[in-house]
C-alpha cells in the first residue's frame, strides 16, 4: 500500500524520492502557477522612459519596443533562458521532450504558435520524462479515495496555519472549522483503501467542501465554471511523476472529451452528487 499524508505534496510514490515535495501550507494550486499560464497576457502603465517596464507579457514572450516606441510581446529566444540549476528544474512536454527548465519550454512552445503542433503542445509534467507505468482499472478506482482524503487535509492544515496569512477567506474558515472540530474526522495518516472508502461513507459531508475549494482555486482564467488543461496544469503536473493515473483519471473526468472539465464532471469524478453542487458554487 502506498498512501498519502498531509504534509507534503507527495499523494503516494512508487519510484524513490519524489522530485517535488512542498509543504501544504503553500497549497499546490498556489505553488508558482505562473509557470503554468499560457494565455495571461496583462497590459498596465507604461512608463515613458521604458515602455516595457511594466509591460507583462505570457510565459513564453518577452517585450520588445517597435519603430515607434511601442511595446510589443514577442516570442524568447529559447537560448536566452537561464540554464537549470539542477535536475527538479526539468520539465517534461505532452511531446514526451525533457525542457532544460519552464522557460525553455513556453519560449519554444511560442515559436509553434499558429501550428498544429503548438497547439497540442502542453506542459505535462515536472521533472524529466521517463517511462510512466499505465493505470489499471483497478488502480485509477483507488485515486480518488486517497485525493478526497488528501484535500481535506490540506483544508484543515491551512486552517490551522491561517493566522493573519489570510489562506483561506472568513467563509472558508468557518467550513473548514465544522470539519475541523468534527470528532468523527479520520486524522492525517496513511491508511488503507478500505478505511478510506468507509469514512467516505459514513462522513460524506466532510468531503463536499475540499472537492469544490480545489476546483474553485484552479478554475481562474476566467472563472467560467470549466478547467483547461493549463488551469489544471499546477495541480496534475507535480502529481504525475509520483502518481501514475493522474493523467487517466483527469482525462476520464471529462466525459464528454470536450477538453474541459466542468464542475459537474470534476464533483462526479470524486464521487459528490449532483444535488450537493449548488452549496458551495459562490464559496
Amino acid at each position: 500500500y502506498y498512501g498519502l499524508s498531509a504534509p507534503t505534496l507527495c499523494l503516494a510514490s512508487r519510484e524513490g524520492p519524489s522530485l517535488v515535495e512542498t509543504e501544504v501550507g503553500a497549497n499546490p494550486v498556489q505553488i508558482e502557477i505562473g509557470e503554468f499560464d499560457e494565455a495571461i497576457e496583462v497590459i498596465e502603465d507604461v512608463a515613458a522612459e521604458n515602455p516595457c517596464l511594466n509591460y507583462h507579457c505570457k510565459k513564453g514572450k518577452v517585450c520588445e519596443v517597435d519603430e515607434s516606441n511601442s511595446p510589443m510581446c514577442v516570442c524568447q529566444d529559447p537560448s536566452s533562458c537561464p540554464a537549470a540549476e539542477g535536475e527538479f528544474e526539468h520539465v517534461c512536454g505532452t511531446d514526451n521532450k525533457t525542457y532544460d527548465t519552464s522557460c525553455h519550454f513556453f519560449a519554444t512552445k511560442c515559436t509553434l504558435d499558429g501550428t498544429k503542433k503548438g497547439h497540442k503542445l502542453h506542459l505535462d509534467y515536472i521533472g524529466p520524462c521517463k517511462y510512466i507505468e499505465p493505470c489499471m482499472d483497478s488502480e485509477l478506482s483507488e485515486f480518488p479515495l486517497r485525493m478526497r482524503d488528501w484535500l481535506k487535509n490540506v483544508l484543515v492544515t491551512l486552517y490551522e496555519r491561517d493566522e493573519d496569512n489570510n489562506l483561506l477567506t472568513e467563509k472558508q474558515k468557518l467550513r473548514v472549522k465544522k470539519i475541523y472540530e468534527n470528532e468523527k474526522r479520520l486524522q492525517a495518516g496513511d491508511h488503507s483503501l478500505d478505511l478510506l472508502a468507509h469514512d467516505f461513507e459514513k462522513n460524506y459531508n466532510m468531503y463536499i467542501f475540499p472537492v469544490h475549494w480545489q476546483f474553485g482555486q484552479l478554475d481562474q482564467h476566467p472563472v467560467d465554471g470549466y478547467l483547461t488543461h493549463t488551469e489544471l496544469a499546477p495541480l496534475r503536473a507535480p502529481l504525475i511523476p509520483m502518481e501514475h493515473c493522474t493523467t487517466r483519471f483527469f482525462e476520464e473526468c471529462d466525459s464528454d472529451n470536450d477538453k474541459y472539465i466542468a464542475l459537474e464532471e470534476w464533483a462526479t469524478c470524486f464521487g459528490i452528487k449532483d444535488r450537493d453542487l449548488v452549496k458551495f458554487n459562490k464559496v
